[in-house]
């Protein structure tokens, strides 16, 4: 084991004597350069503007409390080891000091453990800043992820506007010329002629409706009306397509979204809907939208096979995480909670102060 060089603040009696400690802690295979403070609060203005490695507190120093000292150190949120010299273990000041986050303690008359405890406390606190430093770079790596996830979302929802727009204006456009030039062929022919401009006019008609389900998918008109109407029309056309007991149920009439949120509510439903005819083998469903104490929350629940972890864990499971990213992305957060009964996803999304029409009324 080699030498190391460390900076100590040492906690003691602020007397003429010199320390003993970079004698003992030479032998010890540690070259120490010590400083001395005799008060907590000496001992915080000194680690504020100083380097060090590791406090020493004497527990026998007079009229100084090591829990004042830690006490200390911890408010200034320091990193680095604290280490315990008294007589015995067993003192209620020293186990309440270990107990509230010293690193080490050392007995009086077995200083030779204290360049073995210094070393281990001192690895312990590098350790404990890397892992402090892994996790920020975590977290902001994270967040990095979650910002550009609401980024993305967001730039494909303005395309999908763009998109819809486009196939309304222009597609849409030119089929209804397209369908008036054939209505005219097929009133001013006869025989094949005014047969096939017939069929090519059933084809346009085909086509026109093919773009309005196009462009609804990709830009919903039904939230112009608001995410009420907008969710209940969800369930309607769900009951219809499926064939399954759908229901949907609200405590307010109307309540205004800004468009993101308004987006998330809707996608939310639409996934969770589209999961259930996927993959739960359900009877039937129901959507309750609850708005209360500024929190709207939408929750879907189906009667069927139910989710397993292992389902919540598969490494495929985008649908989910989708609608974890978007309900974050206007601060909400999504639970899903699985049971033998079914499954519940629940969506909650916090509004700022936003009303409903029935709350509004009633003020």
């Amino acid at each position: 084991m080699g030498t190391i060089t460390i900076r100590l603040l040492v906690v003691e009696d602020d007397d003429t004597d010199p320390s003993p400690l970079p004698a003992l802690l030479a032998r010890q295979r540690i070259d120490a350069s010590c400083e001395r403070v005799g008060n907590a609060p000496d001992m915080v203005a000194r680690l504020a503007d100083g380097r060090f490695d590791a406090v020493i507190c004497d527990h026998a120093a007079r009229g100084l409390r090591c829990a004042d000292a830690l006490a200390a150190w911890q408010a200034g949120g320091r990193t680095i080891p604290f280490v315990i010299v008294a007589d015995r273990f067993d003192e209620p000041a020293v186990v309440d000091a270990l107990h509230a986050g010293a690193d080490d303690f050392v007995s009086r008359d077995r200083l030779d453990r204290l360049g073995p405890a210094l070393r281990r406390a001192i690895d312990d606190a590098r350790a404990r800043r890397e892992r402090a430093r892994d996790q920020q770079a975590l977290e902001a790596s994270e967040a990095r992820l979650r910002a550009l996830s609401a980024y993305l979302q967001s730039a494909v929802e303005n395309e999908r506007k763009a998109i819809a727009r486009e196939i309304h204006d222009d597609i849409g456009g030119m089929l209804t010329a397209l369908r008036f030039d054939l209505d005219w062929m097929s009133r001013h022919s006869q025989g094949e002629v005014a047969q096939r401009a017939q069929q090519a006019l059933d084809t346009v008609g085909q086509a026109m409706l093919a773009s309005q389900r196009i462009s609804r998918n990709l830009r919903p008109p039904v939230l112009e009306a608001g995410v009420v109407a907008a969710v209940e029309w969800q369930v309607s056309q769900f009951r219809k397509r499926t064939g399954l007991r759908a229901a949907f149920s609200s405590n307010v009439d109307r309540v205004t979204l800004d468009d993101a949120r308004a987006i998330a509510v809707y996608r939310c439903v639409q996934e969770a809907l589209t999961n259930i005819v996927k993959h739960a083998n359900a009877r039937s469903v129901s959507v309750d939208l609850i708005l209360r104490q500024g929190q709207l929350s939408i929750e879907v629940t189906d009667d069927g096979r139910g989710l397993g972890q292992t389902d919540l864990n598969k490494p495929a499971s985008f649908g989910l995480r989708g609608l974890s990213e978007r309900a974050r992305a206007v601060d909400g957060w999504l639970d899903v909670l699985p049971s033998a009964e079914g499954t519940t996803i629940l969506l909650t999304i916090p509004l700022d102060g936003a009303r409903s029409a029935t709350e509004a009324r009633a003020s």
